[in-house]
């Protein structure tokens, strides 16, 4: 048995993980997926306190952080690493300190102090909105404004050193990945490769959806 804690990327709350939770609990393991503060203002420091919160309650936890999520679960690892025991980074990477969201993925559109949400319709982005299908209004009608606070704010780490760390990549093959990494890219560059594993579940950017069987028995399988 594990302790799960699932980190949503934008836009998103904890019901993003419905349908994975539910698999992962049901193959007898304790599953957290939180929702972060997405007020305007709120800051990637107040998503880090979120999620240390929730690790300091849960005790020694698997933390998984789904896209910009992987920036508050890679926050949290450096806050109380002697309580986390492996990081799984989905369609995300570690960044490295003082690095933002807003760095390496620049917001598309921003209102006021808040990032709208995209459309999820694969019709507009086959690669990312990949597997879709049938679910963007559903989507659309749970999804949030994002603080442009908290993809501006840097990340601030401690330490290099990482638990144990495994990326799931969605929308990239994993050859393009350990290149991506070999050349430094800003979305891995923070990777402590002493101890990492790179997966492939090929789909959209959002596999929670998309894939939620797959994933979730990517996720137990890893921690088996």
């Amino acid at each position: 048995m594990t302790n799960f804690i699932l980190v949503p990327g934008m836009w998103l709350g904890g019901w993003a993980w419905d349908a994975v939770a539910a698999r992962l609990r049901a193959a007898g393991h304790d599953v957290t997926a939180l929702t972060l503060d997405l007020s305007a203002g709120a800051t990637l420091d107040t998503h880090i306190e979120q999620v240390t919160s929730a690790v300091a309650d849960a005790g020694d936890v698997v933390l998984v952080g789904h896209s910009y999520g992987g920036l508050p679960v890679r926050g949290a690892a450096d806050r109380v690493p002697q309580r986390v025991a492996r990081v799984i980074y989905v369609d995300s990477g570690p960044l490295p300190d003082g690095v933002s969201q807003a760095d390496v993925s620049p917001p598309g559109t921003v209102e006021g102090e808040l990032i709208p949400p995209p459309s999820f319709d694969p019709a507009d982005d086959p690669v990312q909105f990949a597997g879709l299908d049938g679910m963007t209004a559903w989507i659309r009608a749970r999804a949030v404004p994002h603080p442009m606070a908290s993809a501006e704010s840097p990340l601030k780490l401690h330490s290099a050193d990482q638990p144990p760390t495994d990326l799931v990549c969605t929308t990239f093959a994993a050859q393009v990945v350990h290149g991506m990494i070999d050349e430094g890219h800003p979305f891995f560059s923070g990777l402590d490769r002493r101890d990492y594993r790179v997966h492939e579940l090929p789909t959209g950017h959002w596999a929670m959806f998309s894939r939620p069987d797959d994933l979730a028995a990517m996720l137990h399988e890893l921690v088996s």
